[in-house]
């Protein structure tokens, strides 16, 4: 038997069902509800309203894509084979991030499975999916999602996902999914049609805001929730990634982040395994990763922008747009030991101040996620270039090198690992032809007003724009990318058999800096960079007892207090 409920408090539902249409019973709580018994799992379905057929707002499966009808799909029903796994903590973690459809020349669920083995060798502990959520279209970064209960059938619908996340647990990796609640995508989103999803408050740059503190939010709220409960439960996934908070338009007294914290720790208490939230935000807010019972919403860590910005200014020497205020030594300084760059400080791309300071004697770094790629880093550059397109690979040494022995818990962007030659360029394949014609046009509107020739910017409507973002995982065995892969490798296992490289206090973390080197120092480990193009002597403070690692294979020397470093290198010395 399936019970079918839908809310819609102030419409007329009706079930059709294989075809037939059925009567349903309206409660006072606004739920529409009805049982059936001869409906098991497979069965099609919609709800009329209006007269027209629509889709489940909370629909577990859409085989026909956004606008056709839901799938009845039975969670209890999937062989899972990770009855042993214990889940993975984010403190000491290295993260993966993974566009499914790029990540290999299929773009499924199952063929990133065959290449798990390479992230275990590599040294991952968890893989972070991009949004899997149902989108309109083939192909998409995800961010269009609409069907926000069910996986997209292209990659492998919710089978596909479980497999995914069973064959991980296998192999000992855990799995991070990005979500997105702060708006809809613009095609197929039918829960509004339904009920008061949406703010009348206003809208983001995404699109509408999500109804979170008006009237009939309280039901919303539980969507979302439910949700987060869903993938956590039902999919086995260990975390969230929480797209964009700072647009999620909320000013109840108890924030739908609290609420979310609340119920996740709840989950994890009952699962017996350790569940994560990981928010994106742009406010350099400390409260949204402070324990509740120290007044914070509760949440375990955040996406950390000025760590990226410090690194990517630093090492490119860009400094257009929101890099302004980088790209000092000084600025990079400042990020290793206090996670924040602008905190209370003038943001001249603001133009005010931003921010808040962090305890550094209470606040873990390991709260805070740092990357030197990601997928928006990337993807919203107008060719959709990675770092490696341009910078040397000294300074891409040095880049990974920071990253990896930072007090913070580190991610990196699929094929960072072996400097991947494929861009990763911003695609969609809506198929409305006004909705494809505004995306085009914006895109080349939004880069014009850069710079930019309209030739220069890639269609995201054309598919070469899609298939050119795929990983060619061929090239790993080329020199120069095998020579990126091992150092990756390399630094992954130092950071693991040393704990100080773990240790996530950033008030024992120490750092000086010169003229184009720097140096950082962990307990008994100092990690000495040096960014110009001739060889520098750097002084380490102390008298190292050996070299751990060095991105040159020669030209290191030790002089008792002091190091030369060959032009853009580094090297990691421990004292003892």
């Amino acid at each position: 038997m399936t019970s079918f409920e839908v809310w819609a408090p102030e419409k007329t539902v009706r079930l059709s069902l294989q075809g037939e249409e059925h009567e349903m019973e309206r409660g006072a709580d606004g739920w529409w509800r009805l049982d059936v018994p001869s409906a098991g799992p497979g069965a099609d379905y919609a709800y009329v309203l209006d007269g027209e057929q629509r889709p489940d707002p909370r629909s577990p499966w859409q085989p026909q894509g956004v606008h056709g009808p839901s799938r009845v799909y039975d969670h209890a029903a999937f062989p899972w084979s990770d009855q042993s796994w214990t889940g993975r903590q984010l403190p000491g973690s290295v993260l993966y991030e993974m566009h499914v459809g790029t990540f290999t020349a299929e773009g499924t669920f199952d063929a990133a499975v065959d290449r798990l083995d390479h992230l275990v060798e590599l040294g991952i502990d968890l893989v972070e999916l991009l949004p899997v959520n149902s989108f309109n279209g083939e192909y998409n970064w995800g961010y269009d999602g609409v069907a926000w209960f069910a996986p997209h059938e292209a990659y492998g619908g919710p089978d596909g996902l479980k497999r995914f996340v069973d064959a991980a647990h296998g192999k000992g990796l855990g799995v991070v999914l990005d979500v997105v609640y702060n708006h809809f995508g613009p095609s197929g989103a039918y829960a509004p049609m339904f009920a008061p999803y949406l703010s009348a408050a206003g809208a983001n740059p995404w699109g509408s805001s999500v109804n979170l503190d008006g009237p009939g939010s309280e039901q919303v709220r539980r969507y979302i929730i439910d949700n987060v409960l869903m993938w956590l439960r039902d999919y086995h996934v260990d975390g969230l990634r929480l797209d964009a908070v700072h647009a999620l338009a909320d000013h109840s007294a108890i924030h739908l982040l609290e609420q979310m914290a609340v119920e996740v720790e709840s989950l994890s208490a009952h699962v017996n395994r350790p569940l994560s939230l990981i928010a994106e935000s742009d406010l350099n807010d400390p409260r949204l990763i402070t324990p509740r019972e120290a007044g914070g919403y509760g949440l375990d860590a955040q996406w950390d922008d000025d760590i990226h910005h410090a690194l990517h200014a630093t090492l490119t020497g860009e400094r257009q747009g929101y890099y302004g205020d980088f790209g000092s030594l000084e600025c990079l300084e400042t990020v290793l030991t206090s996670a924040y760059f602008h905190a209370n400080t003038w943001s001249s791309f603001r133009g005010r101040r931003h921010g808040r300071p962090i305890d550094r004697t209470r606040t873990p770094g390991h709260r805070f996620v740092a990357f030197l790629q990601d997928h928006d880093q990337i993807g919203n550059r107008a060719t959709g270039d990675r770092i490696s397109a341009t910078l040397s690979p000294g300074l891409l040494k040095v880049g990974a090198t920071l990253l990896l022995t930072s007090p913070f818990t580190p991610m990196l962007f699929m094929g960072e690992e072996w400097a991947a030659s494929s861009p990763w360029q911003f695609f969609t394949s809506h198929p409305e032809p006004e909705l494809a014609a505004a995306v085009q046009n914006g895109r080349r509107r939004e880069f014009a007003e850069h710079g930019w020739a309209e030739a220069e910017v890639p269609d995201p409507q054309d598919p070469e724009t899609f298939l050119r973002s795929k990983l060619d995982w061929d090239e790993r065995s080329k020199p120069e990318h095998a020579e990126i892969l091992d150092l990756y490798k390399r630094l992954i296992a130092l950071r693991r058999s040393r704990p100080e490289l773990t240790d996530p206090w950033l008030d024992k973390v120490e750092v000086w800096q010169g003229d184009q080197h720097l140096v950082m120092r962990r307990g008994q480990i100092a990690v000495a960079v040096n960014l110009a193009g001739v060889a520098q002597t750097v002084s380490l403070r102390d008298v190292p007892s050996k070299v751990l690692l060095a991105t040159s294979a020669e030209g290191v020397v030790l002089q008792r207090d002091r190091v030369e470093l060959p032009g853009e290198s580094a090297v990691i010395v421990a004292y003892r």
